[in-house]
C-alpha cells in the first residue's frame, strides 16, 4: 500500500461523516416536516455542501502521487476535511423528537460560525496547495476560493434576507461551474 492510499482512508472517513451529517439532517427534517418552519436557503446550502464534499474527495485523488508526505503536510490536508465536517454540522439544525424546528432561526443563529468555518476551510484549501506544491493553484481556482471567502465574509456580517437567499442560489451555481471548469476529470 502506498503512502497516500494509507493516508486517504482517514480523509475519506471524515468526508464520509460530513456527507452523512448533511444527509441525516435532511432526512430528519423530512421526517419532522409537520413540525418544521421552512426556510429554503439552508437547504440549498446543504445540497451545495454535499456537492462540495464530493468535489473535495474527487480532487484529493490528485494527491495520490505526492512524493514527500510529512505529518505537517498531511495535517493541513486533514484540516481541510475537518472544516468540511464542521460545515456539515452547522448548516442544518438538530431535530429533536418533539417541538418545532425553525430553519430560519437556526440558520441565522449559526450563520457566523458556519461562514467562519467556510472561510477557514477555504483558506486551508489554498494553504494546502501552497504547502504541498510551493505555489497557489491556477488563477481560476484561486478566483473561486476568493469568491467563497468574500461571500462568506458578507454572509457572516449581514442578516439581510435577500443576501442570504441570493447567496444560497449563487453558491450552488458557482460550485457547479467550479466543477465543470476545473474538475470534470480525475486529476492526473
Amino acid at each position: 500500500m502506498d503512502a497516500f492510499s494509507y493516508l486517504s482512508v482517514l480523509l475519506s472517513i471524515i468526508l464520509g461523516l460530513a456527507i452523512t451529517q448533511v444527509l441525516q439532517g435532511l432526512g430528519r427534517l423530512m421526517q419532522a416536516r409537520t413540525r418544521v418552519v421552512m426556510y429554503w436557503p439552508p437547504l440549498v446550502l446543504a445540497v451545495t455542501l454535499l456537492i462540495s464534499f464530493v468535489q473535495t474527495w474527487w480532487a484529493m485523488f490528485g494527491l495520490r502521487s505526492y512524493p514527500d508526505w510529512t505529518f505537517g503536510k498531511f495535517g493541513v490536508v486533514l484540516l481541510q476535511t475537518i472544516f468540511s465536517y464542521l460545515q456539515a454540522a452547522l448548516v442544518l439544525p438538530e431535530v429533536s423528537p418533539e417541538g418545532e424546528v425553525n430553519l430560519h432561526d437556526a440558520y441565522f443563529r449559526n450563520r457566523r460560525w458556519l461562514f467562519a468555518v467556510v472561510i477557514a476551510g477555504t483558506l486551508t484549501s489554498l494553504g494546502k496547495d501552497l504547502i504541498l506544491n510551493g505555489h497557489l493553484p491556477e488563477p481560476r481556482n484561486v478566483a473561486f476560493h476568493l469568491f467563497w471567502i468574500a461571500t462568506a465574509t458578507v454572509a457572516m456580517a449581514t442578516r439581510r434576507e435577500w443576501f442570504h437567499k441570493l447567496m444560497a442560489l449563487t453558491a450552488l451555481a458557482v460550485i457547479s461551474l467550479y466543477i465543470v471548469l476545473l474538475f470534470t476529470r480525475l486529476p492526473s
